[in-house]
């Protein structure tokens, strides 16, 4: 203590250092070792300390992979190293031999370029003695002597220098440099500046070092023993082979039985399964060729022999290459993208847990699929696909037990033999669609597969033996999320894909379906071309889709029209698609016109949006009025839901018939009819009450509606216009009809966030809360009320 009293301010100890950033180890004082310099910045470092004659100062990397770490990716203890010898072995490699002296703290970072200076203070060491100290320096070098005696391959000459050392500080720095510990460990120690602490948690790794080292001896022996069994097995097998070829009975039976050996003793098998097999394999061999059993274990042993057992080694995922690959295969679906780089980004860090399984719930021909296949390709992994649709027996998930005739493996297992890795990409596609049946639920044979803390061990029926599937990225895909069976769906998070805008589906379509149907149908853009007009047109008038599918078969037809062309032998000029005259032409007239256009300013009809597994899709909906005794007729082949939002708006039209601008008593002498066309299409739910309100308001005040809005909404008896969902499909329909004007419920106001931009940027969108506040915006003119 006094000598530190007399030592100079903290000022005069700072000194500056050239800094040389190391991984996974660490240079402890009074130790000499080898240090191989390949990045350029260290190289710089190690050359500029040499001209100077300077010693340089060893930090220790926070995360090894940095190939140019900064200041902040560096801890902020160190030790002062002497360069006692320099060579260049290459123009990327160079080699050291550096001492350490002393340990230093930095207290600043003063420059990074062309390489990291630092203002360090030098840490005095803790030379204290005593009894406490005594007896931990003498446990720490009988417990150092006891695991160089254990560890094979342990040099004399170290267990000698352990023996020799009299100083605590120098015993400890010399068995934490050669102790097989992690190097965080390692610079706890070097950052532990109390002696009696530091030899505490030398004494703690080295006796967890020893019991390691000892159940690896242990193991060693026993491998050993094993391995003298399997000698002799081996001996005695030859033998009775030379005693059967001897008497000529040894045929290509058992040739094949020693290549089916061969094949079970190269594979990792894990120990429970290894024995299974062998047994098998065992009764194989006794059982004659005749036998009936004899196929189906012959059977049995290679389906395992075929599955792949060992785990391949797999690169960290590069999260910008497979950002790249999303980007270059789909166009859109941003956010779907972004969940789907995040599940990436934990299995980047965490390659070993069980992530979150991703369900994308989406129209048909948004790109489920074919997300899945991108997935596999950023990731490197093969591509594994099952189909559940209409599946409805439980032993196609997980296959028939072998006393069956005719018995496999299940779907899973079959095509995870198919991919040949543990670890594909396994897209499970429509989820929504299994069945149910007298041989069982398979949704609820999914739920093993799917769930985390289960599938570590699935055990197919056909197999009896548990296979890991943890490692598996599985994705699931639906059209509808609630046909999905509610315990499969708690096991997936749910991803929504909406249907796409009409800008997004030209410029897919200018991407990637028409250069790939160009290619399909042999076409050379010599041949045919396509402009920006004709391909708006070809969108606007025949596809009214979520997807794109059909917009791919049109395009199709466009190439296969240009290749019958080219074949007649007109080749004098490209054919050009510039417009809706060229495609009348080609592919007849347009299926779809705007038919709000067509139904401007009728009374009695108003504009709905409805929700489909197909996506979204504007409704009409139909008033008329008769003399009559005040009878409802409702057609359109509506469901009980959608017939009780009919009566809902009559009860209304009558009970606020002044509140809704109308004469008193309106249905008075009157037959009503309410119809929504397209009378063989199934509809129903709350969402069309606005809608049917709205129209017979209409009828009865002899206001039309206006032609560019469009709504959605259920109505209560109060009038209150109450949220629905969907809404993301209704508004792209409802772009893709032409409407510019969107009434929903101000409670779905929120929903809205989910919605392309180019549709929130191209349409105007109202909420509400009472149903008057619809019949104001919707309706034109006076009425007769």
């Amino acid at each position: 203590m006094a000598r530190r009293k007399k030592s100079a301010p903290a000022e005069a100890e700072l000194r500056e250092l050239i800094v040389l950033p190391v991984r996974n180890m660490i240079l402890f004082p009074g130790v000499a070792l080898p240090l191989m310099v390949g990045r350029e910045r260290s190289i710089r470092a190690i050359q500029a300390a040499m001209q100077q004659g300077q010693p340089v100062g060893l930090l220790l990397q926070t995360d090894g992979e940095l190939e140019s770490p900064g200041p902040e990716d560096l801890y902020r203890i160190g030790t002062v190293a002497e360069i006692v010898r320099y060579w260049p072995m290459s123009e990327d490699r160079h080699n050291a031999i550096c001492q350490a002296s002393e340990r230093f703290q930095v207290v600043e970072f003063v420059q990074t370029d062309p390489y990291i200076v630092a203002r360090v203070r030098v840490l005095e060491e803790d030379e204290r003695g005593g009894r406490a100290i005594d007896a931990r320096f003498r446990a720490l070098r009988e417990r150092a002597r006891e695991v160089l005696e254990l560890a094979p391959g342990a040099p004399e000459d170290l267990a000698q220098a352990v023996v020799g050392i009299e100083s605590p500080n120098q015993l400890a720095y010399l068995v934490a440099t050669f102790m097989d510990a992690p190097v965080e460990a390692k610079q706890e120690l070097l950052e532990t500046h109390d002696l009696k602490q530091r030899l505490d948690r030398l004494i703690r790794l080295l006796g967890d070092l020893k019991e390691v080292l000892e159940l690896s001896n242990k193991i060693r022996q026993d491998t050993r023993g094993t391995l003298d069994k399997a000698q002799r097995e081996y001996f005695l097998r030859e033998q009775l082979r030379s005693i059967r070829r001897e008497l000529g009975e040894e045929g290509e039976l058992e040739t094949e039985l020693d290549d089916l050996r061969k094949r079970v003793e190269a594979l990792p098998l894990p120990e429970g399964v290894r024995s299974l097999v062998e047994r098998d394999l065992q009764r194989l061999g006794r059982t004659p060729e005749q036998s009936a059993e004899h196929p189906m274990l012959r059977t049995w042993v290679e389906t395992v022999l075929e599955l792949p057992w060992a785990q391949p080694e797999r690169q960290r995922v590069d999260l910008r290459a497979a950002e790249a690959v999303l980007e270059e295969d789909h166009y859109g679906l941003e956010r779907v993208k972004t969940r789907i780089l995040e599940a990436l980004a934990v299995r980047r860090r965490v390659p070993s847990g069980q992530g979150t399984i991703l369900c994308l719930v989406g129209p048909p021909g948004v790109g489920k699929t074919s997300l899945g296949r991108s997935v596999a390709r950023a990731l490197g992994r093969p591509f594994a696909r099952v189909a559940l649709g209409g599946v409805h027996d439980e032993a196609e998930i997980r296959g028939h037990r072998r006393t069956y005739v005719g018995a496999m493996p299940g779907r899973i297992l079959k095509a995870i033999q198919d991919a040949g890795a543990p670890d594909p990409v396994f897209v499970l596609d429509e989820v929504d669609k299994l069945g149910r049946g007298m041989h069982g639920d398979p949704s609820a044979a999914l739920l093993e597969v799917l769930d985390p803390a289960q599938n570590g061990s699935f055990t197919d029926a056909y197999l009896g033996l548990p296979f890991d599937l943890s490692r598996v990225f599985f994705l699931a895909t639906a059209n509808v999320l609630s046909e999905i069976p509610g315990p499969l769906r708690d096991r997936m998070e749910v991803v929504e894909l909406p249907g796409y805008t009409e800008g997004e589906k030209l410029e897919i379509a200018r991407r990637h379906l028409w250069p790939e149907q160009l290619a399909a149908a042999g076409v050379g853009r010599g041949e045919l071309q396509l402009r920006a007009a004709g391909l708006r047109a070809l969108v606007r008038g025949y596809t009214r889709e979520a997807g794109v599918r059909e917009l791919a078969r049109r395009l199709g037809a466009l190439c296969r029209h240009a290749a019958l062309r080219s074949s007649r032998g007109r080749k004098r000029s490209p054919l050009v698609i510039d417009g809706e005259e060229v495609l009348t032409q080609v592919l007849g007239p347009a299926p779809y016109d705007h038919e709000v256009r067509a139904r401007a300013g009728a009374v009695g009809v108003a504009t709905g949006l409805a929700w489909t597994p197909v996506g979204g899709e504007i409704l009409f909906v139909e008033a008329a009025s008769m003399p009559g005794k005040g009878e409802l007729l409702i057609t359109g082949h509506l469901g009980e839901v959608m017939r009780e939002s009919a009566r809902i708006a009559v009860t209304l039209a009558r009970a606020r018939a002044a509140e809704l601008g109308l004469e008193e008593q309106p249905l008075e002498g009157l037959d009503l009819h309410l119809h929504v066309p397209q009378g063989a299409v199934p509809k129903d739910g709350p969402s069309a009450g606005t809608a049917l309100t709205c129209a017979l308001v209409s009828l009865l005040s002899g206001r039309a509606v206006r032609p560019d809005l469009a709504m959605t909404g259920e109505v209560s008896l109060r009038g209150q216009v109450l949220p629905v969902g969907g809404i993301k499909e209704k508004v792209l329909a409802a772009l893709a009809a032409g409407i510019r004007t969107v009434v929903l419920p101000k409670r779905n106001l929120v929903d809205l966030d989910e919605v392309p931009d180019e549709a929130r940027e191209r349409l105007t969108f109202v909420g509400v809360e009472r149903i008057e506040e619809v019949l104001e915006l919707a309706l034109q003119g006076k009425g007769r009320g």
